[in-house]
């Protein structure tokens, strides 16, 4: 008998989209007139990116990328760039779509903060569900797999770790989130995913049928 499951908690890259580096870096240079190679040292090099993930304020984050780039960077800049380089993995997302109308689901990422506002541009379908449900590792102060921020993410979330499905690409954040108590399981594609979703008695319904 599959567990009885009260949230699907999802990882954002890798499982919802698909993030092209290369894409962003492109993006948000042709926006900002330099080059792909200054986004790549300034954004990803310089260890700039990974500080905003681990908590760095957003402001000072893009304070401290305009500055390495003398030029002004806009959060409407940083986004659109974020939005280019993101593209959903469709079938994952209808399969999500369906899930939400009966399970409450949640997102948990390692990224900065202004991911929570910018998700629901890249995923608007999931806008309503995923409202006040996007964790982000930037305003957690922790990065996954640490178990900690499992916990953490669930407290906010109000719900139990025995009773919550957590899903990534990557087995290191599924472990983590085995060490906290989770049922998680690796799936970084629409086939991949929908294997777990039979494993845990969530894709009784066909894909291309209505619910009653």
């Amino acid at each position: 008998m599959p567990p009885v499951l009260d949230c699907l908690l999802l990882d954002f890259d890798g499982v919802l989209v698909r993030h092209a580096r290369h894409l962003r870096a492109r993006h948000l240079a042709a926006s900002l007139g330099c080059s792909a190679a200054q986004i790549q040292a300034a954004l990803f090099d310089s260890g700039l990116e990974q500080q905003h993930d681990a908590g760095l304020d957003s402001t000072d984050y893009l304070q401290q990328l305009g500055v390495a780039l003398h030029t002004s960077v806009s959060v409407a800049h940083w986004q659109a760039a974020r939005i280019a380089a993101s593209p959903p993995q469709t079938g994952v997302i209808e399969r999500v779509q369906r899930i939400a109308r009966r399970l409450p689901i949640a997102i948990l990422t390692n990224n900065g903060a202004l991911m929570a506002q910018t998700i629901p541009l890249i995923l608007p379908t999931l806008a309503t569900a995923l409202h006040g449900r996007i964790l982000c590792s930037g305003a957690l102060g922790g990065r996954k797999p640490d178990p900690a921020v499992y916990v953490q993410a669930l407290a906010r979330l109000g719900v139990r770790a025995e009773r919550t499905l957590f899903i990534d690409d990557l087995f290191v954040n599924v472990r983590g989130a085995r060490l906290a108590g989770l049922h998680a399981e690796t799936a970084n594609d629409s086939r991949g995913f929908n294997k777990v979703l039979k494993r845990y008695g969530l894709a009784a319904q066909p894909i291309d049928e209505e619910p009653p």
